[in-house]
Protein backbone atom coordinates (compact mmCIF):
# COMPACT_ATOMS: atom_id res chain seq x y z
CA UNK A 1 0.00 0.00 0.00
CA UNK A 2 1.37 3.42 -0.95
CA UNK A 3 1.99 5.93 1.81
CA UNK A 4 0.14 9.18 1.16
CA UNK A 5 2.51 12.11 1.04
CA UNK A 6 1.58 15.76 1.59
CA UNK A 7 3.92 16.71 -1.29
CA UNK A 8 2.43 19.19 -3.77
CA UNK A 9 5.36 19.07 -6.23
CA UNK A 10 6.32 22.64 -5.28
CA UNK A 11 9.71 21.99 -3.67
CA UNK A 12 10.94 25.45 -2.74
CA UNK A 13 12.46 25.63 0.73
CA UNK A 14 12.19 28.82 2.75
CA UNK A 15 15.65 29.59 4.13
CA UNK A 16 15.01 30.85 7.66
CA UNK A 17 12.64 28.06 8.72
CA UNK A 18 13.73 25.35 6.30
CA UNK A 19 10.13 24.49 5.40
CA UNK A 20 8.93 23.68 1.90
CA UNK A 21 6.61 26.38 0.56
CA UNK A 22 4.48 23.69 -1.11
CA UNK A 23 3.86 21.19 1.69
CA UNK A 24 5.43 22.69 4.83
CA UNK A 25 7.81 19.82 5.56
CA UNK A 26 11.54 20.15 6.15
CA UNK A 27 13.90 18.59 3.64
CA UNK A 28 14.73 15.88 6.20
CA UNK A 29 11.03 15.11 6.78
CA UNK A 30 10.41 14.90 3.04
CA UNK A 31 13.38 12.59 2.47
CA UNK A 32 12.49 10.29 5.37
CA UNK A 33 8.70 10.33 4.85
CA UNK A 34 8.38 6.70 3.70
CA UNK A 35 10.55 5.47 6.59
CA UNK A 36 8.65 7.31 9.32
CA UNK A 37 6.16 5.52 11.52
CA UNK A 38 2.47 6.36 11.07
CA UNK A 39 2.63 8.16 14.43
CA UNK A 40 5.47 10.44 13.31
CA UNK A 41 3.85 11.12 9.94
CA UNK A 42 0.64 12.13 11.74
CA UNK A 43 2.59 14.49 14.03
CA UNK A 44 4.14 16.17 11.00
CA UNK A 45 0.79 16.33 9.16
CA UNK A 46 -0.75 18.12 12.15
CA UNK A 47 2.01 20.74 12.10
CA UNK A 48 1.77 21.48 8.36
CA UNK A 49 -1.23 23.86 8.34
CA UNK A 50 0.42 26.04 11.00
CA UNK A 51 3.74 26.03 9.15
CA UNK A 52 2.12 26.91 5.82
CA UNK A 53 0.15 29.72 7.47
CA UNK A 54 3.38 31.14 8.91
CA UNK A 55 5.04 30.90 5.49
CA UNK A 56 2.14 32.71 3.81
CA UNK A 57 2.37 35.57 6.32
CA UNK A 58 6.12 36.03 5.89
Amino acid sequence: MAIKSPCTDVCIFEQSKGWCKGCGRTLKEAKEWRKLSPYHRKQIERALPVRLNILMKS
